[in-house]
């Protein structure tokens, strides 16, 4: 019995595929002493964790190691004054100092902020600013210290300051102080409805914004991990993902330990599809979930036999019909989407026992109730586009959305204006049931009296192989309204003419449905983007519009 099944309860179908699942946690859950210190005391040698990085080093951690080094994470934070509500600035790459720090921040009852070592101190000075971060602890590595000295003092403001495995100026070494630091901490008293985690949304459409989730979202990603990434029972889970990213919460920790699988951790920086795949044989990986862009350069280098694999997913934005069917293909695994945001866990997939549909989010998550709705909020027939809405439980609160935006409350009230929240995406469903993404509602192209997804054109513009990257836009037309246009980052070896663009247009348009032909082709240097790498279309528009 995995230790999920003691908050959650299931319903299945004749076939056993899930049809219910509802979470019932105790009004104190906290996943650092309810899941990390249960299942230390019933398995304590039970794995964890298996790391590596790219010289070479590895550690397998214990869930008996975790509880150990989380609480001496807790009593060397505590011991400086961090408690109960306090918001820490956690910025550790791939370092498993991670998951020490964040089970102790769990146990203190602290708010934990994961962040990209990537920030520039332009970013990270806006999240000291807006959070009022109480700690940082960050990675020695990338001049991270340095850059949080400098957001520090620009934004005018002090925090207590670690760092983890070597010394750093202005900084405390929190690997040296846990050496000395106590192996055991009395329960600190917490509410699942306390704050425990706070991440910053990429800001494409205006300034990052904090999403808190409480106590409870952990719960919520045993739908995740169990019956769409399919982590298994002693199983290990890879999820290619930085730990500063809302994926690393989906795919790295919380829904993969209480369903009783390992996660294994690649500490690097560069991507090499070769290491990966080396890594997955190595240690016998079972499950792996990556963005399609890591799936996209797998199956351009050639994917090699990995007989161990037994599943894989993706999300996190649209996939090529070629990668998905030669990967499928190469190793006769069928690639999964799946569809949520840093406000949600998983809202649907494809899930375990149901066919994977190529290019298809799948159906609706056991958890959650959700609708499409018209612009008026009516509920829109089979085969219309509609807004993807969460509809809660009656009189009830839906465990996995978040609880607030950061210093927001107008925000927050907007996304859940008549009772239901607005996920502000566009899709349709289909005469099976299967759920079909059309794109972000401020991003959808309305040309000739037709509502055209940018997702589905770029999809197709992703199989030239001129094309490195691309981004579709909506541009301002007499006869139209609006024109589409592709604006397109060329791959290596290829170089801009009027030949190109022409070539360019005729493969796309000869693939696509007349009211849905590319006009325009824009060539760039280079793609304005978040933080995250996603691409800012509203940056696009603006320049269409100059």
């Amino acid at each position: 019995m995995s230790i999920y099944q003691k908050f959650c309860r299931e319903q299945f179908d004749e076939r056993g595929n899930l049809i219910k699942f509802e979470i019932d946690s105790p009004a104190d859950f906290n996943f650092g002493y309810d899941v990390v210190d249960e299942i230390a005391s019933a398995e304590p040698r039970k794995r964890a964790l298996v790391w590596c990085n790219t010289e070479n080093e590895e550690r397998v951690f214990s869930f008996a190691d975790i509880k150990k080094y989380s609480n001496q994470a807790a009593n060397v934070l505590a011991s400086s004054g961090i408690k109960k509500g306090d918001r820490v600035l956690v910025m550790l790459k791939r370092h498993y100092e991670y998951w020490f720090v964040a089970v102790a921040l769990h146990k203190l009852g602290a708010v934990m902020i994961p962040a990209t070592h990537m920030l520039t101190v332009k970013d990270i000075e806006y999240r000291i600013r807006v959070s009022e971060a109480k700690a940082i602890v960050c990675t020695p590595q990338n001049d991270v210290p340095k850059n949080v000295r400098k957001a520090l003092d620009n934004a005018g403001r002090e925090a207590l300051l670690w760092c983890v495995q070597s010394d750093a100026e202005g900084f405390r070494n929190l690997t040296r102080e846990m050496e000395s630091a106590g192996g055991e901490l009395a329960r600190i008293p917490t509410l699942a409805s306390d704050p425990m985690l706070m991440y910053f949304t990429s800001g494409t459409t205006g300034e990052p914004k904090g999403v808190i989730h409480d106590f409870t979202y952990p719960l919520a990603h045993v739908v995740t991990a169990k019956y769409w990434q399919q982590a298994e029972e002693d199983g290990l889970h890879f999820t290619v993902a930085e730990t500063g990213w809302a994926k690393a919460s989906w795919g790295k920790i919380y829904g993969q330990w209480l369903v009783g699988s390992a996660v294994m951790v690649y500490d690097f920086d560069n991507f090499e599809p070769k290491q990966l795949t080396n890594i997955i044989n190595r240690y016998g990986v079972t499950s792996f979930c990556a963005p399609p862009t890591v799936y996209r350069y797998l199956v351009r280098k050639g994917v090699p036999d990995m007989p161990k694999l037994r599943h894989a997913s993706t999300a996190g934005e649209k996939l090529a019909s070629e990668v998905f069917r030669r990967f499928t293909e190469r190793t006769g695994i069928p690639l999964c989407e799946g569809y949520g945001q840093t406000e949600t866990t998983l809202l649907m997939g494809n899930f375990k026992g149901c066919d994977s549909v190529e290019g298809s989010m799948g159906r609706i998550s056991p958890m959650y109730n959700i609708e499409l709705l018209g612009k008026n909020g009516e509920k829109v027939p089979r085969g219309e586009i509609g807004e993807v809405v969460v509809v809660p439980p009656e009189n009830s609160k839906q465990v996995g959305i978040f609880c607030g935006y950061l210093d927001n409350s107008k925000q927050y009230d907007y996304v859940w204006r008549g009772g239901v929240y607005h996920t502000g995406d566009a899709a349709w469903q289909d005469e099976n049931g299967l759920y079909w993404f059309h794109g972000r509602f401020d991003d959808i192209i309305k040309t000739g009296g037709f509502r055209v997804g940018p997702y589905e054109i770029e999809n197709v513009l992703t199989e030239h192989p001129a094309v490195a990257e691309c981004s579709v836009i909506g541009v301002p037309d007499t006869l139209r309204g609006q024109a589409i246009k592709a604006v397109v980052l060329l791959g290596e070896g290829y170089s801009p003419t009027k030949e190109l663009e022409k070539e360019i247009k005729d493969f796309c348009n000869a693939k696509l449905a007349e009211y849905k032909w590319v006009r325009i082709v824009e060539f760039v240097e280079e793609m304005p983007k978040t933080i995250s790498g996603k691409i800012k279309k509203t940056e696009l528009r603006h320049r269409a519009d100059e």
